[in-house]
């Protein structure tokens, strides 16, 4: 049996006749030098591709230089704030280069293990681009781009082509729904996109096959409008419930072609037999013609009549079995139109007495960013006793008012 390789107890060298890896005789040369010989340690274990190794080498550097034990032992005494802070800064810096390598090698979860103190997730979104996508690996993409929120669209557009439209709107709402507006939107673009397509190219194939092909420049109204028998005999091209989802996910996209095609897709709908066109909740119950409207008012088409129709249906619409949702529509289509001001008088004045304050301040005071209309919010806080809002609103004000010149 061959015995393992050792090193001579009296003098830290490799015993003779024992044949080990340079990096050893390297670091037994510099055993004087602790820094140096960490920085060859570090240097090794870079260009062999060890990470795990790597990080425990880059801690003990930022030790040494603070003149801690390279160890720590597990009764070491809490240090100075300026230490703290610096070996914290150290064990970032080692879990950023960490987990760079980890994802160098194709490791998603583990380099997201060692990235994710950093809170750098531009560069893990930088590095995972570079990744692709196999059998493999993609559960673990749509696991750290996805769920982890590293790069939303990125990761919803590989669960839509791995899992399809149902699993991907079911993920939407029970994942995606309550992150911010940016990645709401990035998701409910992608799935936007995605059943567009699969629409306007089933509708290409029924139109082949009963007369001379679409054009391919063709938008999915274009070929709708030029061909009545279309839907005529009361069929549909993809599943309904998918068609009426996709709709109302797509209200929070803001981009001239999204709303385009959200406003295209609502056109579909309302061709669609009766018992297809499912009701929805207030102001949409008549789902697909107030779907259209409300597309119409963002894209710069019969807005006031579009207006009017939503301030009636929330003036008719009883709040204890609706809500504010009728009232939170109309006002953000106002906001969204470039009348915010209208929009906080309209709030203020129909919100139900039993919201409380913190829920409706908020929005009012993104909405008074781009108007500087405050005044009726500061009102509004008096009444309600809410002296955080108040106190919030004239910081805002003030604000707007530095910034406005």
């Amino acid at each position: 049996m061959t015995s393992s390789p050792s090193l001579s107890p009296s003098s830290g060298s490799p015993a003779p006749g024992t044949t080990v890896p340079v990096i050893f005789k390297h670091l037994s040369d510099q055993r004087h030098d602790p820094a140096a010989m960490i920085e060859t340690a570090i240097q090794h274990f870079r260009q062999n591709g060890r990470p795990l190794e790597l990080f425990e080498a880059l801690k003990m550097r930022i030790r040494h230089r603070l003149g801690l034990p390279l160890i720590a032992p597990e009764d070491e005494p809490r240090q100075s704030d300026d230490v703290d802070r610096q070996l914290e800064a150290g064990l970032l810096d080692a879990c950023r280069e960490t987990g760079e390598l980890f994802l160098s090698q194709g490791k998603i979860r583990e380099g997201w293990m060692y990235l994710r103190p950093t809170g750098d997730t531009a560069r893990a979104a930088e590095l995972l681009a570079q990744i692709e996508p196999n059998e493999d690996n993609v559960e673990d993409l749509i696991g750290v781009l996805l769920h982890e929120g590293v790069d939303i669209a990125r990761g919803f557009r590989l669960l839509l082509n791995r899992n399809g439209t149902c699993n991907s709107i079911t993920t939407f709402e029970q994942s995606i729904a309550n992150r911010d507006k940016p990645n709401r939107a990035a998701a409910a673009r992608v799935l936007l996109e995605h059943f567009y397509s699969e629409l306007c190219e089933s509708v290409r194939g029924d139109i082949a096959r009963n007369e001379a092909p679409a054009g391919a420049d063709e938008t999915l109204h274009e070929m709708m409008s030029k061909r009545k028998w279309i839907l005529a005999d009361g069929g549909y091209h993809l599943d309904t419930t998918h068609l009426s989802a996709v709709i109302r996910i797509a209200r929070v996209l803001e981009d001239p072609l999204s709303l385009q095609r959200a406003w295209e897709l609502t056109q579909y709908g309302k061709r669609l037999h009766h018992q297809f066109q499912y009701p929805g909740e207030e102001p949409f119950v008549d789902f697909y013609p107030s779907h259209s409207a409300y597309f119409s008012v963002l894209l710069g088409r019969d807005v006031d009549a579009g207006l009017a129709l939503f301030k009636r249906k929330m003036l008719a619409a009883d709040p204890e079995q609706h809500g504010t949702a009728p009232m939170e529509v109309y006002t953000e289509l106002l906001d969204r139109c470039g009348r915010s001001a209208e929009a906080i008088d309209e709030a203020l004045a129909h919100v139900p007495e039993d919201v409380p304050s913190p829920r409706l301040v908020p929005p009012l005071l993104e909405m008074a960013s781009r108007c500087g209309h405050y005044e009726p919010i500061l009102d509004y806080c008096v009444r309600k006793n809410d002296p955080l809002g108040y106190a919030a609103t004239i910081a805002a004000a003030h604000h707007y008012a530095a910034s406005h010149g």
